[in-house]
């Protein structure tokens, strides 16, 4: 046998333990899916802002008159001049 094949053996066999060892433990996939769905990202947050201005006709001061309109955490983020501002704006 080749090192060539070896190493691709290897590494098909690699990947099949850690596709069988991911199918095996859903808990932990669940808790890390929930974990990422419960951050809200810059985009949800610009979208909030245009549905408050939408609502009541005013541009919002600060991030807690959004909490209404995201599900998710929003506490990282702040408004700078009508737009989202924090992690990955």
């Amino acid at each position: 046998m080749r090192l060539i094949e070896m190493a691709t053996a290897c590494a098909v066999t690699m990947s099949i333990a850690g596709t069988s060892y991911t199918a095996l433990n859903p808990p932990k996939l669940e808790a890390q899916a929930r974990m990422v769905a419960d951050k809200a990202t810059c985009r949800t947050v610009n979208t909030a802002i245009v549905g408050f201005i939408a609502m009541n006709g005013t541009d919002p001061t600060k991030i807690a008159q959004l909490r209404p309109y995201v599900s998710g955490d929003i506490s990282r983020y702040r408004i700078v001049k009508g737009m989202a501002a924090g992690p990955g704006c």
